[in-house]
C-alpha cells in the first residue's frame, strides 16, 4: 500500500512538473480530450395512425302522425259575366198560367170548396160550398147568389137562375152548398162551366156591392158510373 501511495504521490509530482515547465517554457498545454462514449438507445419507430375521415350524416327526422299541411284556395274564383252596356238581363223563368182576378166590390173574400161536382148521386161530390165574406157586416142584411151555364166547346150560356139567398154564420161571413137542382138547364148542359155572381143587400134591399162574374173556375160533371160485370156461375 505504501508503494501505491509513494507512486501516485511521484505521479502527481511529475504532472506539477511539466505543467511548470510548459508554462515556463510558453507551451500551451496539451488538451486531453477525452473520447466520449454514446450509447445509441434505440428509438421506437413512430406509428402513424390513418386518419380515415368519417361520413358525416345530417339526420332528418321523420314525424309520425304529422299531417302535411296542403295549401288550399280561401276561395273558389267565379268566372266574371261582362254584360253589354245597355242591355238588361232578365232572369230565368217558368211560365205559371194565372187564373184572372176577378172584381169584388162589397166583399173581402169569395171562396169555393171544390173545382167540380156532378150531377146526380152516383159520383162525389154532389155539391160545392161558396163562402163569402162581406166588407161592411154591420149594413149587409143579405147576400144572393146567381148561378148560370157556359158550354164549354160553343161559349153560349144558359139563363140565371133565380136568387138563392146565402146564409149568414157570423162575423160578416156567408156560406150555401150549391146542388145541380137550384140551377136551370141541367139537361141541355153536359160537362160545362158554372159561371157566379154574389150580391150584398142591406135591409131595404138596396145593394151594397156586386162582384164580377167568376168564369171558367167550376164545372159541372157528368157522373159515369163504373159497372162491375160477374162471370156467369161465379158467386161475388
Amino acid at each position: 500500500m505504501k508503494k501505491i501511495a509513494i507512486l501516485l504521490i511521484f505521479a502527481s509530482l511529475l504532472s506539477a512538473c511539466s505543467v511548470a515547465v510548459n508554462e515556463f517554457l510558453g507551451i500551451p498545454p496539451t488538451v486531453t480530450v477525452l473520447p466520449t462514449f454514446f450509447t445509441s438507445t434505440p428509438t421506437d419507430a413512430p406509428t402513424f395512425t390513418p386518419t380515415v375521415p368519417s361520413p358525416t350524416f345530417t339526420a332528418t327526422p321523420t314525424l309520425i302522425g304529422q299531417k302535411i299541411k296542403t295549401n288550399t284556395p280561401q276561395f273558389t274564383p267565379t268566372p266574371l259575366i261582362l254584360t253589354p252596356l245597355g242591355v238588361t238581363l232578365l232572369p230565368s223563368y217558368t211560365p205559371i198560367s194565372l187564373v184572372p182576378q176577378v172584381a169584388i166590390p162589397g166583399f173581402v173574400s169569395v171562396s169555393v170548396s171544390d173545382a167540380a161536382f156532378y150531377k146526380g148521386k152516383a159520383c162525389l161530390p154532389v155539391s160545392v160550398k161558396f163562402i163569402a165574406q162581406v166588407a161592411n157586416a154591420a149594413d149587409v142584411a143579405h147576400v144572393l147568389l146567381f148561378v148560370r151555364f157556359k158550354s164549354k166547346q160553343t161559349g153560349v150560356t144558359s139563363e140565371w137562375a133565380d136568387s138563392i139567398e146565402m146564409q149568414s154564420i157570423g162575423t160578416g161571413t156567408y156560406a150555401h152548398d150549391l146542388i145541380t137542382l137550384e140551377m136551370k138547364a141541367t139537361d141541355i148542359f153536359e160537362n160545362a162551366w158554372v159561371q157566379y155572381q154574389l150580391v150584398a143587400l142591406n135591409s131595404d134591399a138596396k145593394s151594397l156591392g156586386k162582384t164580377d162574374i167568376f168564369d171558367e173556375r167550376l164545372t159541372l160533371l157528368e157522373c159515369v158510373p163504373t159497372v162491375s160485370t160477374t162471370p156467369t156461375g161465379l158467386t161475388p
